[in-house]
């Protein structure tokens, strides 16, 4: 491979740190930086950590955190090119844009378009993890859900992951090796919103058993350390749910956390009661049910869990 080609210049791989780019440094990009820091993951030679930022008060908070920002905004294409050639590995965790941003097509995700092509400017890098949502497999009537099922969406959101997975795909056929992790619900109780507590508090009901859901969760934490095992492990194209083991229903997982916390469990309510009593974004997650299998993620990356059951997560908030 030419020197201009190669993903860590010039000079030979030893002598040269390899550079890790997050691209939609949230909660969970952070974990990624700090899990590469602190060695969570063999990777070798601890990787000098990037991360994409629109500027203001986050590129301090970057900095503080031992990560280089880098100015740039998916939204706007020509500040993304500068991207090229600069990193060897990519972690992307930025969602699509909601369909009142209007950025294009409700079923598209221009933000994952504009990523690659600046990354295929120059030499792309060795590997890209997507971060992408097991709401693409859509509705799977409580069914054992595997990676080779087909992609199923039923809204938009889950629509325009799809459309951003087709983009990587296509992206690993031309030369690079990409791993498209599927996540559920994240929770962590150092997580903003990360623990079902509020909504125990505000008292928001729950399907009664008969009509209730299959959901799936992992923690922030073992989800940080999944993106970079398939930055380094994964096999090239290739899927893999990202999920603990437990298995509940959406009520038996509220009805949990509540005796952890030792708050009342909430109220069960038929499916046509919630469908006039709730909001659609809450209704949207109660009409989908599938319990996701964790097999490749643990056989092939070797991803061990510090969290295999909520129980375990959600009691360090008890």
């Amino acid at each position: 491979m030419p020197s201009n080609q190669n993903p860590l210049g010039a000079l030979p791989a030893r002598f040269r740190r390899e550079r890790v780019l997050i691209v939609g440094c949230g909660d969970v990009g952070l974990r990624v930086a700090s899990a590469l820091q602190h060695g969570q993951v063999h990777t070798g030679r601890r990787p000098r950590v990037l991360a994409l930022t629109r500027g203001g008060p986050r590129m301090a908070e970057l900095r503080m955190r031992g990560v280089t920002p880098l100015l740039g905004d998916l939204d706007q294409a020509a500040s993304i090119r500068r991207l090229a050639g600069l990193a060897t590995r990519i972690v992307h965790l930025a969602p699509p844009p909601n369909s009142s941003q209007e950025l294009g097509p409700w079923w598209l995700d221009p933000r994952t378009t504009v990523l690659l092509r600046a990354l295929h400017l120059r030499s792309r890098p060795r590997s890209l993890v997507y971060g992408s949502t097991s709401g693409v497999y859509g509705d799977c009537k409580g069914a054992k859900v595997f990676e080779s099922r087909p992609a199923a969406p039923s809204t938009a959101r889950a629509q325009r992951r799809v459309n951003a997975e087709l983009a990587v795909r296509f992206a690993g056929r031309l030369g690079q090796r990409a791993s498209i992790l599927r996540i559920p619900g994240i929770y962590a109780p150092d997580r903003a919103g990360g623990t079902p507590r509020a909504r125990l508090l505000r008292g928001t009901p729950v399907l009664r058993s008969e009509d209730d859901v299959f959901t799936s969760h992992i923690h922030a934490d073992d989800l940080a350390r999944a993106c970079l095992l398939a930055l380094w492990r994964g096999r090239p194209q290739r899927t893999y749910n990202v999920c603990d083991d437990s298995e509940l229903r959406m009520g038996d997982y509220f009805d949990l956390a509540a005796d952890i916390y030792g708050l009342p469990r909430p109220a069960r309510i038929s499916r046509p009661q919630a469908q006039r009593e709730l909001p659609l974004s809450l209704l949207s997650f109660m009409g989908e049910s599938r319990r996701l299998d964790n097999g490749r993620l643990k056989h092939e990356l070797g991803l061990r869990l510090r969290y295999p059951h909520v129980a375990l997560g959600l009691s360090e908030d008890g």
